[in-house]
């Protein structure tokens, strides 16, 4: 057969599919731009700044067992996980309720049960999409938002519905809600089977309030909260509330808090009737013996860990403080490890040009994130990096103006 005819044999809902565009690597871009990976400072993806605890290197080289295959159901892994969680909660806890959180009984621990680890937590989520999801079937996404979401329910062959997010990038729970509502009286030929959110947002480090999910929870669909970011936000973990809600699964990462993106280990939180179907539905080996025993070493050395994320949210304040003196910058307020900025008048362009100031700092050797989509006209978004980092950016921000 030629190749048209074996290409005529693709399913046909991927002939549109948009590829996802990653961020490049140290060595790619350090060939790029013709300067050393050393000098590059590297603020476009939200990676923590300093890197694994010493423990995880060490962990890493002690490992005696890379020749055997590793554990199917990662169980020690897992079961550090629910550990790490009820202190958690139990931490959480101690100064009561705080950023308008309400008390409730959803503070109970998770059982290892229904916690499932995966390679980064884009696995669990790719998983899910195929395990509900197929042409014909469609989902809710709240742009503008993580690209990801999308991504996987078009790659299952779903119709992705937009309910874009209102100002101060807060979800339209009313939007969301009549349209939910329509769809299940016949008003829409495809009801909507999963629900997208994030909190903190990404990209703009926003946070969804308690009542707004609790009202989306009472909608007959499942709810995707992505935790990516929780861990430098002021406000609690939902994790406790699939305890409570059988139509509610969180998603949580290590690259962030543990800083361990290269390696891609993720989890997910599941209510207990879903567990079995994702047991059924996950590969044997998913997470590699390394990541296991990094995300392992990591759990051993949380308190450092914590005292690393404490560092992060006050250089995350200085950064948000240092940008809202730079003239062409509107910064929004974040609960995450990054500043979403809006450019405003940078290069003498009255209405922002983001992307001539995302390539001057790129020739300055200094890596921004540009989004070039509705929602985010004329925004860059900046990670949170080391002092002498923000003292470099703030620096050359300034000379550009």
């Amino acid at each position: 057969m030629d190749a048209a005819s074996i290409q005529s044999l693709l399913n046909p809902h991927l002939a549109d599919l948009e590829e996802y565009t990653p961020i490049q690597p140290f060595e790619v871009l350090s060939r790029r731009l013709g300067i050393p990976s050393s000098e590059i400072v590297k603020l476009d993806a939200n990676e923590n700044p300093y890197g694994p605890h010493p423990a995880v290197a060490e962990a890493l080289a002690e490992y005696a067992h890379y020749h055997i295959y590793p554990d199917p159901q990662q169980t020690e892994l897992r079961e550090a996980l629910a550990l790490h969680l009820a202190k958690e909660q139990r931490n959480q806890h101690v100064g009561g309720e705080s950023a308008g959180q309400h008390a409730s009984p959803k503070a109970r621990s998770v059982p290892v049960e229904q916690i499932l680890t995966g390679h980064g937590a884009d696995e669990p989520l790719d998983y899910l999409c195929r395990l509900f999801l197929g042409p014909g079937d469609a989902v809710i996404n709240t742009p503008p938002t993580f690209g990801m979401y999308s991504f996987d329910a078009k790659l299952a062959g779903a119709e992705v519905i937009e309910v874009w997010l209102r100002d101060g990038f807060q979800v339209d729970v009313g939007e969301i809600s009549k349209f939910v509502g329509s769809a299940a009286q016949g008003a829409s030929p495809t009801a909507p089977k999963m629900l997208f959110l994030t909190s903190p947002h990404n990209p703009a480090g926003s946070l969804l309030p308690d009542a707004d999910l609790l009202r989306l929870l009472e909608l007959p669909l499942l709810v995707v909260l992505d935790e990516a970011y929780i861990e430098f936000a002021v406000v609690k973990s939902r994790a406790p509330w699939v305890l409570e809600h059988d139509n509610l699964v969180i998603l949580r990462t290590f690259s962030k808090s543990a800083g361990i993106a290269g390696l891609r280990l993720g989890y997910g939180i599941f209510p207990a009737w879903l567990m079995p179907e994702l047991w059924k539905f996950k590969q044997p080996y998913n997470v590699n013996v390394a990541a296991t025993v990094a995300g392992l070493a990591s759990l051993h050395n949380a308190d450092a860990m914590h005292e690393v994320i404490e560092k992060i949210r006050a250089e995350r304040d200085r950064l948000y403080n240092g940008l809202q003196a730079v003239p062409y910058l509107s910064p929004y307020p974040s609960n995450a490890n990054f500043v979403l900025c809006r450019v405003e008048g940078f290069n003498g362009a009255g209405n922002g040009d983001a992307a001539a100031l995302k390539q001057a700092l790129e020739q300055r050797g200094i890596l921004v994130r540009y989004y070039q989509k509705p929602g985010l006209e004329n925004c860059i978004r900046i990670s949170v990096g080391r002092p002498e980092q923000t003292d470099r950016l703030l620096a050359e921000l300034h000379r550009l103006a």
